[in-house]
């Protein structure tokens, strides 16, 4: 029995949520005694905040491409309440304790680049910038996004804390978008990832999204209705046992050389150039910027187009040539992109060889490509419900134990869950 919650607001977070009732609630209840434990004050407010999966559009959104992206079922839990200490205090559980000081938000602090607390300033201070006051709170966090999985942890953080403070401080002014803006802006300068807006788009919007980013100040969001498990498929997420957490170098090289590529046509980012362009003149892209780099130019212009291609086979009910397209993509990410092992590494190239046994289990079935920024982490596969239980055991047998998750779409976004 759901008791002190809204049913609509769990329900929104959580599309399984009828079938595993006590689950989800002996998780919020471990939320809350943490949030006692850690800071002994209550009652608190709660916030959720998804993972997310990318769809189509590899790497094209911190080029101003367009993208197809999701929200999915796993979350960033967190119960919060205002303090009067003028310090944002958040205890991430297995992690502990980070805590940002107000006046202080100004500068960028090296020592804390690559850590969780670089997102919370960040966040906050470009909040403040846009003209908000922001007070301080206590928030006690847990999360089963897999961390370094590709599924984009630190943009379900991110928007946690920026639905947190909206919603404490700005009296619930601040949008969807303008949340997944600050949470990007966090990651780009504090943190010092070069991301794009992706990730950071589709775990606060919620749903299935089609996202151009032509204009990165006003992108186009458009929801699209896409009922996967009432196609007859499930969506899986394959943890290959490697982990991207410590690869920013890796992922930063990618928009760095695709910027080289726009450079020499004198563009800021390769939306800004035509294929027709790249085409006519590849010969001497190679020459001036080095052949990885035009390889993944000539990936960003494809599957620029499939991002697009794939939404409209959505829309228009082709799922047999939306499938083929999510295949083709994940092709080109192996081939141009070259984003499914690290530089140099000869022995380990675990989601190499996860997406081959994927193919094998899938028998020519469904979809299957390298997910999220690529180097590690994880995979996705679009897999039949008749084949789903052969899928699973298959590669669990041949990856690891636990590897292989199922998970379903959400609808909402960044939001608070709502008591009685």
């Amino acid at each position: 029995m759901v008791k002190n919650w809204k049913k609509e607001s769990l329900m929104a977070a959580y599309p399984r949520f009828m079938e595993n009732e006590n689950v989800y609630l002996r998780r919020l209840q471990d939320v809350e005694n943490g949030f006692i434990k850690i800071f002994g004050t209550q009652p608190m407010r709660f916030f959720s905040a998804p993972g997310r999966t990318e769809i189509g559009g590899n790497h094209t959104d911190h080029q101003k491409g367009c993208v197809l992206a999701a929200a999915v079922d796993l979350d960033i839990v967190g119960a919060a309440l205002p303090n009067d200490s003028g310090v944002i205090r958040i205890f991430s559980e297995g992690y502990g304790m980070e805590e940002i000081h107000l006046n202080d938000l100004a500068d960028v602090k090296e020592e804390e680049k690559n850590t969780t607390a670089s997102l919370i300033r960040g966040v906050a201070a470009k909040i403040c910038d846009m003209g908000y006051t922001v007070g301080g709170f206590d928030m006690y966090t847990v999360s089963n996004v897999l961390k370094g999985s590709g599924i984009s942890s630190s943009a379900a953080y991110e928007v946690l804390v920026g639905t947190a403070i909206s919603k404490m401080y700005c009296d619930d002014k601040l949008t969807p978008v303008e949340i997944a803006q600050i949470g990007q802006y966090a990651e780009n300068v504090y943190f010092g990832k070069m991301s794009g807006l992706m990730d950071q788009m589709a775990s606060s919007v919620g749903g299935v999204v089609a996202i151009d980013f032509k204009d990165n100040e006003n992108p186009v969001v458009k929801k699209l209705l896409f009922d996967l498990e009432g196609l007859g498929y499930h969506l899986c997420i394959v943890d290959s046992g490697a982990d991207h957490a410590d690869l920013s170098d890796e992922y930063s090289a990618i928009p760095m050389e695709m910027k080289e590529v726009a450079a020499y046509f004198g563009k800021t980012c390769l939306r800004e150039v035509t294929v027709e362009q790249f085409l006519k003149n590849m010969a001497e892209v190679r020459a001036k910027v080095g052949d990885r780099a035009t390889l993944r130019a000539y990936h960003f212009f494809m599957d620029n187009q499939r991002a697009i291609d794939e939404a409209m086979y959505l829309e228009t009910g082709n799922f047999d040539k939306f499938f083929e397209t999510v295949t083709a993509s994940g092709y080109s990410s192996f081939m141009y992109l070259q984003n499914v092992y690290v530089s140099g590494s000869i022995k380990q190239q675990e989601v190499a060889y996860t997406l081959m046994a994927a193919q094998a289990a899938l028998q020519g079935k469904g979809a299957f490509r390298v997910h999220g920024g690529g180097f590690a982490g994880t995979i996705q596969a679009f897999v039949p419900n008749d084949i789903l239980n052969h899928f699973v055991a298959q590669m669990e047998d041949a990856v690891g134990k636990g590897c292989c998750h199922v998970l379903s779409i959400r609808q909402a976004g960044g939001i608070e869950l709502e008591k009685e």
